[in-house]
């Protein structure tokens, strides 16, 4: 195989001619052939070859070309050579969904995907599109493609090379249409990623028997008894109980038992941080059955660990982790995250502030900090690639929440499949928040199988 970036342009001729220049003949080595086999996603055409005399890799594609493969616009792209086929590219889609008719087809997603079609324009055709948008029975999607001035224009393309998989949340995923997306995309051998939202059960259900990364889990339990509640309680004196599909923080509980004084709940409530204390634990109990049924099933309960502190607040660690042009997992992206006060979560929607790594673990360890961040982020990448290990599905990004102790041992609280990106809001973080992108098309172009030679 070889891979060379060449520009595409559109010549108004109707024929099916592809004209190429010399340098870019002698690099695919057509030199004397006289047909090509091209193209773009799983759209195929023959084509006469015919020279030209311009200095760089240029290649005109005549309208007939252009319309025969529906090539979306003109440009810098790859161009591969594999078994005499010429293939333009790579094709990548970015799924999503949202309101339609709007100028925010993807709702709060929309500005990242724009960011994400900006930068990837300049390598490759990307391409976002919603689940309406694809038409099986001719193999095309009427995709949202961004122009120069910054605002979405659709064209029809055949279906992808690659799938990158923003959904927006866990209902839209377990549809009955979108399961059926998955299989239609896999019996296509359509590289799909990341394949769905992590249940918080499912991951610690993953990595309890794995003696490589089960210490950094802490001690978490699916669907909890009573009993089951008051043994942690009374062993480790404080823990979450938090909801497995939650995210954003909504919906957890810190329970709490001090021995002479009685136990404790804290929770969010609206705006507002609620503090509850109770003679007795049954009556805890009573109050979480009231509030979510009797069962209280589909909740984990995790044993509570006692964080470092900045101004008496706790901090912990937002991991963004991508795999690279490599197929390699790195963090790409750290943010410290430190709690408001009387909240039982770090989120900044819950009154939390985020923090550079190096702000927050200066203070917290003084000048043991660049190593205590060093084991930190060692820890995180074998915590994603334990996960890839035992997850059966295409894993791309992962957002690790971590927290480190007063040992400075290293906890992994959640695994989130499709973090937020809220940290790259912060100034310090802005650069990583552009290689987070650069990350996610570099990982598109891997498992495409556009790779440059300098990721072979």
């Amino acid at each position: 195989m070889s891979l060379t970036f060449c520009n595409v342009h559109f010549s108004q001729k109707p024929e099916k001619v592809v004209y190429v220049s010399n340098n870019l003949l002698k690099s695919l080595k057509l030199s004397g052939k006289k047909n090509i086999q091209l193209r773009l996603g799983r759209d195929v055409i023959h084509a006469a070859v015919k020279s030209i005399n311009k200095p760089g890799k240029h290649l005109y594609l005549g309208s007939g070309v252009r319309n025969g493969i529906r090539v979306p616009s003109a440009g810098g792209v790859y161009i591969r050579n594999q078994d005499n086929e010429f293939q333009l590219g790579p094709l990548i889609g970015v799924l999503s969904d949202g309101p339609t008719n709007t100028s925010q087809p993807f709702g709060s997603r929309t500005q990242f995907i724009k960011q994400l079609l900006r930068e990837g324009r300049k390598k490759c055709y990307i391409f976002a599109f919603t689940p309406r948008d694809i038409n099986w029975q001719q193999e095309t999607v009427n995709g949202y493609f961004l122009g120069e001035n910054g605002s979405f224009y659709r064209r029809t393309v055949p279906l992808p090379d690659v799938v990158y998989n923003r959904l927006p949340s866990r209902k839209a995923e377990t549809s009955s249409p979108i399961i059926q997306l998955r299989e239609r995309l896999g019996r296509r051998k359509i590289p799909y990623f990341n394949w769905s939202f992590f249940n918080k059960s499912d991951i610690y259900r993953l990595l309890e028997n794995d003696n490589t990364v089960n210490k950094y889990v802490p001690e978490s339990h699916m669907n909890p008894t009573p009993e089951k509640i008051k043994e942690m309680l009374e062993r480790h004196q404080f823990l979450y109980y938090k909801p497995s599909g939650g995210s954003l923080g909504k919906g957890i509980y810190r329970l709490t038992y001090l021995p002479k004084k009685g136990y404790f709940a804290r929770y969010r409530k609206g705006s507002g941080n609620v503090l509850l204390r109770f003679s007795s634990f049954n009556s805890l109990m009573r109050m979480l059955q009231a509030r979510h049924g009797r069962s209280l099933s589909s909740y984990v309960i995790q044993q509570g660990i006692r964080l470092v502190e900045i101004d008496n607040c706790p901090i912990d660690f937002r991991f963004h982790m991508h795999k690279n042009g490599k197929n390699n997992w790195v963090v790409v992206g750290i943010g410290a995250k430190k709690a408001g006060r009387g909240s039982v979560t770090t989120h900044l929607k819950n009154g939390g502030s985020l923090l550079t790594p190096e702000q927050a673990l200066s203070r917290a360890f003084g000048q043991r900090s660049e190593e205590v961040l060093q084991n930190a982020k060692k820890v995180a990448i074998t915590l994603a690639e334990a996960i890839e290990f035992h997850h059966q599905h295409l894993l791309g990004e992962i957002g690790f929440d971590l927290g480190i102790d007063q040992d400075e041992k290293v906890w992994m609280f959640e695994a989130n499949a499709k973090p937020g990106r809220s940290i790259f809001s912060h100034p310090s973080l802005r650069s990583e928040g552009k290689a987070s992108v650069e990350h996610i098309l570099e990982h598109c172009l891997y498992l495409s199988k556009f790779r440059r030679r300098d990721s072979e």
